[in-house]
């Protein structure tokens, strides 16, 4: 079964014709001379689609989902200090796309990606490095479990363990 989200007005609102090529028109293989810019919700939108080779799970919750930064048992928030150290501009575009993932779960490539046990991650490119948010998704909130700047193609097994130790904690205190 395949499921596919259309919302081409809100593709359109988020795709900007660059300013400085504007006025070049008619090179070749340029569609049109126009050249275009997408933000992350863009991309997302135009790959939203669903087969049953993604298993997502349901979430009949309202929009926007709460998103939760995960507390260890001695008030530390890890994601949220981890966020702190970086600089502004970056910390912007983490949010974005967690406020993307915030309003428009579930998510596929190229924005989130399934670590699988419950795992999935916020893929976001900064101008110079690669971020990822690990996060799960437990009764209709977005648990923010632990953040990286990655350093090598995949993410490291020290990070997905500890990430799954967090959720089993978040998971385990919210039960009791």
């Amino acid at each position: 079964m395949v499921f596919a989200l259309v919302a081409l007005p809100l593709i359109s609102s988020f795709i900007t014709m660059h300013p400085a090529r504007q006025k070049r028109k008619g090179r070749p293989g340029h569609r049109g001379g126009h050249h275009f810019r997408e933000s992350s919700l863009g991309r997302c939108t135009e790959n939203d689609t669903l087969s049953a080779k993604q298993a997502f799970p349901p979430v009949p919750a309202p929009r926007p989902l709460n998103v939760i930064f995960y507390r260890s048992a001695s008030g530390n928030e890890p994601v949220r200090d981890w966020l702190k150290g970086l600089p502004a501009d970056e910390r912007r575009t983490i949010g974005e796309d967690i406020k993307t993932v915030q309003y428009r779960w579930p998510l596929g490539m190229p924005l989130v990606d399934s670590l699988g046990d419950g795992l999935w991650e916020v893929r976001t490119r900064l101008p110079t490095r690669i971020a990822r948010t690990l996060f799960i998704v437990h009764q209709e909130e977005i648990i923010l479990l632990h953040g990286l700047i990655k350093k090598t193609q995949r993410t490291p097994t020290e990070d997905r363990a500890l990430a799954l130790k967090r959720k089993h904690a978040y998971i385990q205190n919210s039960q009791g």
